[in-house]
């Protein structure tokens, strides 16, 4: 049986990676700082979110530049399977 949702291409997967990344790091990370921040006040919930937003629409694109040099950066310290 054939699946019931197509699979994005494997050459999407630089863009894909960051993007539900940066997705659920921000959701998270966005909410318990603004509870820290104002407490289970009335309106929490639209705030977060707004917050959310700003928050995800800063960090995607910064993953998308900042990956790559993470990468490059780590292969420095971090042996190569292939290299055993």
């Amino acid at each position: 049986m054939p699946p019931a949702v197509k699979k994005l291409p494997k050459s999407l997967h630089r863009f894909a990676l960051p993007l539900g990344t940066s997705f659920f790091m921000t959701f998270l990370v966005s909410g318990v700082a603004t509870w820290r921040a104002l407490g289970m006040v009335p309106g929490m919930l639209g705030i977060w979110m707004v917050s959310w937003m700003i928050s995800w629409a800063v960090a995607f694109p910064t993953m998308l530049i900042m990956m790559p040099v993470v990468r490059r950066a780590l292969s420095h310290v971090i042996e190569d399977d292939s290299s055993s």
